[in-house]
C-alpha cells in the first residue's frame, strides 16, 4: 500500500475535469428515468406501507387492515422523506424522486472519496461507478441504498476536513451527520464508522505514531461518531429477540460475491464482476499500481466484517450480501498509481472504466424498461379491483432462485397504493417493522404468503411456522387448495406456472393479461 502522490501540475487529464465528473453523476440516473415506479423488488412492498403511513388516520379501509407507528429505528431512511416530499408532489412522484437521488448520490459519494484520498481521479475510479446499480439495489432495499450512499458522501467530507486539519469542526459536525445516517438505515452508519476509523488511524500513523497509539487516537477521533449507540440501545432492548441465524455459510457468501451486479442478463453480470476483480488484481500484479493505504485498510475492515456477517440478523435476511459490492467499490477506488501517473496506461484505463460505466448503465436502463412495461401492463388489473378490496397475489417463482430479478414478487403491493386495500405480501416483523398487520387471514396475512413455487418442486411440508401459523414458500397447488375464499374479495395471480384449473372453479375472472389474472370471489 503506498501513500499519495502530490497533484502534478498542469491541467487536469480529462477524467478529472468538472463536467466530466458532473457528466457522470448525471448519467447515473438515466436508468431510472423511464419507469414511472422504479422496479425494484422489495421497492413495491415498501409502497405499500409507505401508503398507509401516510393515509392510516383519513382511509376508511387502511385502519381495519394494518397498524403503523412511528419507531427510532435505525431503518427510517426512505420512509422519512416520503412523510416529507409524498403532501406536496403525491407518493409515486416522491418515492421516484427520492429513487433516483440513490445512484447519483452513491456515484457523488465513490468520486468524492477517490478524489480526497489520491489527490486526483484515478482512472480506476470509474469502474467503481456502475456498482451505485448493485446487487442490493436491484432487490429493493432502498433504506441502506441511501445510508450508504450518504455514508461515502460523509466519508468524502470526513477525509477533507482530516485532510484540512479542521478535527474540531470535523467533531461536531459528525454527531448529527451519524444520527442521520444511523437513523436511514443501522448499515450505513456502521459502514461510516469503519471507514472513518480506518482512515484516521492511517492518517495518525502517517503523522508518526506507531499503530497502537494511530488505533487509540483513531478511537477517539471516531467517537464522534459513537451517539447513535444509545438510539440502538434503546431500540433493542425494547424490541422483540428477531432471529439471528446463518453463520460462517461460505458457499452463500461466495454467491452474493458472484452476485454484485446481479439483474437480469447473468453472462453479463458475471462478466461484469469478473471485470472489476480484474482490475482490482492490477494493484497487486502490475508494478505500476498500488493501494491507498487509506482505502486498502477500510477495505480489509470491510471483508472481515463481511466474513463474520450472518445471513439474517433480527429477522432481516442479506444482511452479509449487502456489503459484498462495496467491498469492490473501496477496492476500486484504492487503486493508484505507485509514483508518477503514467499517461498513456492512465488514458487506456480511463477510456476502458468509461466504456464499461456506459456498457452497464446501457443495460441496466433496457433491463428497468424492460421491467417497466411488464409492470405497466399488470397493473391494468387495479382498473377492476374496488376501493378498499382485499386481494391476495400469488406471484409465481422457479423451485430454485433464477438469476433475473423476481420484480413482481411484491406487486400486490400497489393494491394498497393505488386501492387502499389489503395484500397479503407485508412483511410483519415485530420490533422492526413500522407497519404491522391487523387482518387476520391466516397463513394468508403477510409476507411470503405471496410466493409460490411450480407442482413440481420438491418442498417440505412442513414449512416454515412462524407465530404457530404455516407459511410458504409454497407449491402453487398447495396455496390454493387452503386458500379462504371468504378473506379475499379477489385473487391476483402473476406469473404462476400451470396449477390444477378446478382450484378456481367458482371464482369469477375479471380481467386477464400476460401471464397474469385477476378473479373475483364471491
Amino acid at each position: 500500500m503506498s501513500a499519495a502522490p502530490p497533484r502534478p501540475p498542469g491541467p487536469r487529464p480529462w477524467w478529472e475535469t468538472r463536467p466530466f465528473v458532473a457528466f457522470l453523476i448525471l448519467l447515473s440516473v438515466v436508468p431510472l428515468l423511464y419507469p414511472p415506479v422504479p422496479p425494484l423488488v422489495d421497492l413495491l412492498g415498501h409502497m405499500g406501507r409507505y401508503r398507509v403511513q401516510l393515509d392510516i388516520q383519513t382511509s376508511p379501509w387502511l385502519s381495519q387492515y394494518y397498524d403503523y407507528r412511528w419507531l427510532l429505528v435505525g431503518n427510517l431512511g426512505v420512509d422519512a422523506l416520503v412523510q416529507l416530499l409524498a403532501p406536496i408532489v403525491g407518493l409515486e412522484p416522491a418515492v421516484k424522486l427520492i429513487i433516483i437521488s440513490i445512484p447519483a448520490m452513491t456515484v457523488a459519494g465513490f468520486l468524492w472519496v477517490a478524489r480526497e484520498v489520491h489527490n486526483r481521479l484515478p482512472p480506476t475510479a470509474l469502474f467503481a461507478l456502475p456498482l451505485a446499480y448493485s446487487h442490493p439495489f436491484n432487490f429493493g432495499f432502498v433504506n441502506f441504498a441511501l445510508a450508504m450512499a450518504l455514508a461515502f458522501l460523509a466519508f468524502g467530507l470526513w477525509l477533507r476536513l482530516g485532510r484540512l486539519g479542521k478535527t474540531r469542526l470535523r467533531a461536531a459536525l459528525f454527531v448529527p451527520i451519524s444520527i442521520l445516517i444511523f437513523f436511514a438505515h443501522t448499515f450505513g452508519w456502521g459502514m461510516l464508522g469503519l471507514m472513518c476509523f480506518s482512515a484516521e488511524a492511517v492518517r495518525q500513523h502517517d503523522n508518526g505514531r506507531g499503530w497502537f497509539r494511530a488505533g487509540v487516537h483513531a478511537a477517539l477521533h471516531a467517537s464522534c461518531l459513537a451517539l447513535p449507540l444509545v438510539f440502538m440501545a434503546a431500540w433493542r432492548s425494547s424490541a422483540p429477540a428477531g432471529l439471528t441465524a446463518d453463520w460462517f455459510n461460505w458457499g452463500a457468501k461466495l454467491h452474493w460475491i458472484e452476485t454484485i451486479f446481479r439483474d437480469r442478463w447473468k453472462l453479463w453480470d458475471f462478466a461484469s464482476m469478473v471485470i472489476t476483480f480484474v482490475v482490482i488484481m492490477l494493484a497487486f500484479g502490475n508494478p505500476r499500481f498500488g493501494l491507498s493505504r487509506n482505502l486498502g485498510f477500510s477495505a480489509l475492515v470491510i471483508v472481515v466484517v463481511f466474513l463474520v456477517l450472518p445471513r439474517i440478523i433480527f429477522a432481516s435476511a442479506y444482511a452479509d450480501m449487502r456489503l459484498a459490492p462495496y467491498l469492490f467499490a473501496l477496492a476500486l477506488l484504492a487503486i493508484r498509481f505507485r509514483s508518477d501517473t503514467h499517461r498513456r496506461t492512465a488514458t487506456v484505463l480511463a477510456v476502458v472504466g468509461l466504456i464499461f460505466y456506459l456498457a452497464r448503465i446501457a443495460t441496466t436502463t433496457a433491463s428497468y424498461a424492460m421491467a417497466a412495461d411488464d409492470l405497466r401492463e399488470k397493473l391494468q388489473a387495479l382498473n377492476h379491483v374496488s376501493m378498499g378490496a382485499k386481494v391476495a397475489t400469488f406471484v409465481g417463482q422457479g423451485c430454485a432462485d433464477w438469476w433475473s430479478m423476481p420484480r413482481n414478487s411484491h406487486l400486490g403491493a400497489m393494491v394498497i397504493v393505488r386501492r387502499q386495500g389489503f395484500s397479503n405480501d407485508q412483511w410483519d416483523i415485530v420490533g422492526s417493522n413500522l407497519l404491522s398487520v391487523r387482518y387476520d387471514a391466516g397463513a394468508y396475512s403477510s409476507d411470503p404468503s405471496e410466493i409460490v413455487r411450480p407442482t413440481y418442486c420438491r418442498i417440505p411440508r412442513a414449512w416454515r411456522i412462524v407465530n404457530n401459523r404455516l407459511r410458504g414458500d409454497w407449491r402453487v397447488d398447495d396455496a390454493l387448495t387452503g386458500f379462504p375464499r371468504d378473506k379475499f374479495d379477489y385473487m391476483w395471480l402473476i406469473d404462476v406456472s400451470p396449477y390444477d384449473p378446478q382450484l378456481t372453479s367458482g371464482m369469477t375472472p375479471v380481467w386477464k393479461g400476460s401471464r397474469s389474472m385477476l378473479y373475483r370471489l364471491h
